[in-house]
């Protein structure tokens, strides 16, 4: 099975001449193997994959194949769902127009219109876009922060949310339906573009997107006035942030923003950085040089596509440190949350969301406003599902939701995390602060934790490629379910969830409760007091990730503690 597909691809003229002469290269038995003993996995929304010829790749053939998939279900809706139609976006990844216009035009053969963005634009434009012109469905070309061999393609439903499980799922049947790669054909662009079927958007959609981030504003009178005073800088990182991250901070009032000339352009190559990823500390190198020599008070940094936003805060020594996706999560929450009770704008309904891998101190603080907390599982799309449940049964007002890895999101014209919103509304809040008693974030997550104790967190992760990979995971996620945890590095464990087998059980009373979320492979022990440890397989990576939280009274001791228990946890995955 596997040489009959490598023969097909490395022959057939369907495919083209580079793809072929790139499979007829290959001689490594094992890499031909991977390329082709499955198809690249349709999970969470998409896909996402390394760049290279074969099935289990990322390239055109395959976006090809999947949009047809996608085709197949939006054909089910009959001439009004092709008439509403996909609206697509891309960063700068390598590939990514190529393979945004492959999509577009693949639509277009099937009698779907489709809106394509002119130049690249952020994942969250796309999301406001699906809901804006009221298309049936969204696709982004984008890896995200993934090194630049990766490249991936997520899917949208109509109301602006990473496809849901159940559309998910059909669009998966429909790809696996198709065995034959070889009639799948893109629609000739002048065709598309004569039949109307191929409609390319751009300034109109940044200028809605753009009217509607400036009411998220809880204080615009204070940013328009003083938003001089808090010096900024920021950068794309090579990506798709640069234009509507400025023009957003701009039109709020903070005009004191210096761009990272080296990082400001599109690149492909990520040239700067080995991974064009803002949680990892060195991806600020550059920026924190540039605030050095200017005093800048904030340097704010998003991914290539730009959904998630990495902070720095200038410390009272003038170096920066570099707050944790919970940190900043727990801080803009706290301000939103503040600031409209002091103003009586908060809702007697409001409610915040956020993943269950993220930090239990969002909990307590939102506890303290009196707001509602709605924990799901890790991914943003189950945030807004849940956002959609809200405003379908009427139970919540939504305000905040976040994520642990540098994902946020206030508002509900955008469904996924945003970084040019949360970029916005950081600015504010570190402007507000400044002003009204010369604080930094640091000072307000530091009085945060006085009031509610001290968390630290940390996350661990295990890459395991190819059909092994799977398998030893597998073996992981059974050792560590079989051990009923009592305790982890001398903390004793109060509850254990299985989001797999949906169980939660209390080790103290025995009582067992059964789990609403959705089934899914992830074990999380929580600790007497607060903090947990959580284990999950990526759903987009091959990798499976452990989640560190931590508690205590005091700052003192609470390094000491977390060490202890990763050393416990990854003591019990070397048995594997």
């Amino acid at each position: 099975m596997i040489q009959e597909r490598y023969k097909l691809w490395a022959e057939n003229p369907y495919f083209d001449e580079e793809t072929r002469a790139e499979l007829s290269r290959l001689q490594d038995p094992k890499e031909i193997e991977d390329r082709f003993y499955t198809d690249l996995e349709f999970g969470t929304g998409g896909l996402r994959g390394i760049l290279a010829a074969g099935r289990n790749r990322m390239n055109k053939y395959v976006v090809r194949k999947v949009t047809q998939g996608l085709a197949d279900l939006i054909a089910e809706y009959g001439q009004r769902g092709r008439e509403r139609g996909v609206v697509i976006a891309y960063d700068s990844r390598r590939f990514s127009p190529e393979f945004a216009r492959e999509a577009a035009l693949v639509l277009a053969r099937n009698g779907i219109k489709a809106y394509l963005f002119e130049s690249l634009r952020p994942t969250p434009e796309l999301s406001f876009a699906v809901r804006h012109l009221h298309t049936l469905a969204g696709i982004v070309i984008t890896a995200s922060h993934n090194p630049k061999e990766y490249n991936g393609y997520k899917v949208y439903w109509e109301d602006g949310g990473q496809v849901p499980p159940e559309q998910a799922n059909r669009i998966l049947a429909k790809i696996q339906e198709r065995e034959d790669w070889l009639g799948i054909e893109p629609l000739a662009e002048d065709e598309a573009r004569r039949q109307k079927l191929l409609v390319m958007i751009g300034e109109e959609i940044d200028r809605a997107y753009l009217k509607k981030v400036q009411t998220l504003s809880i204080h615009p009178e204070l940013n328009l006035k003083s938003g001089n005073k808090l010096k900024i800088i920021y950068t794309p990182l090579h990506g798709a942030g640069t234009m509507l991250v400025r023009k957003a901070l701009a039109q709020a009032g903070f005009h004191s923003v210096f761009v990272v000339p080296e990082q400001e352009k599109p690149d492909s190559e990520f040239t700067t950085v080995p991974f064009p990823n803002p949680e990892i500390p060195s991806t600020f190198d550059l920026a924190r040089s540039y605030a050095l020599e200017q005093g800048a008070d904030l340097i704010l940094a998003t991914d290539p596509d730009a959904d998630r936003l990495g902070v720095a805060v200038r410390a009272g020594d003038g170096s920066y440190v570099q707050l944790t996706g919970n940190q900043a999560g727990v801080i803009l929450m706290h301000y939103i949350l503040g600031q409209k009770q002091a103003l009586g704008t908060l809702p007697a309904k409001a409610a915040v969301i956020k993943t269950i891998a993220s930090t239990d101190l969002a909990d307590e603080v939102a506890r303290s406003f009196k707001v509602k907390v709605e924990n799901v599982l890790t991914g943003f799309k189950f945030i807004a599902e849940k956002v959609h449940e809200m405003e379908e049964e009427g139970w919540g007002q939504f305000q905040f939701g976040f994520e642990e890895s540098y994902g946020y999101l206030a508002g509900t014209f955008v469904r996924d995390k945003d970084g040019i919103i949360a970029a916005v509304l950081l600015a504010e809040a570190a402007l507000y602060y400044k002003i009204n008693g010369g604080r930094t974030l640091l000072d307000v997550i530091e009085d945060i934790y006085t009031r509610f104790g001290y968390y630290i967190e940390d996350q661990k992760s295990f890459t395991l490629e190819g059909i092994e990979g799977k398998e030893q995971m597998a073996k992981i996620m059974h050792h560590l379910r079989s051990l009923e945890f009592r305790e982890i590095g001398g903390i004793p464990v109060e509850r254990i969830d299985d989001y797999e087998q949906r169980f939660g059980k209390r080790w103290e009373t025995g009582e067992v409760s059964i789990l609403t979320l959705p089934r899914s492979d992830v074990l999380r022990f929580s600790f007497r007091g607060g903090g947990f440890v959580m284990a999950r397989p990526s759903g987009t990576e091959p990798k499976i990730k452990f989640y560190f939280s931590i508690k205590e009274e005091k700052r003192e001791g609470l390094e000491e503690t977390l060490q202890r228990v990763k050393e416990d946890i990854l003591a019990r995955v070397q048995e594997v």
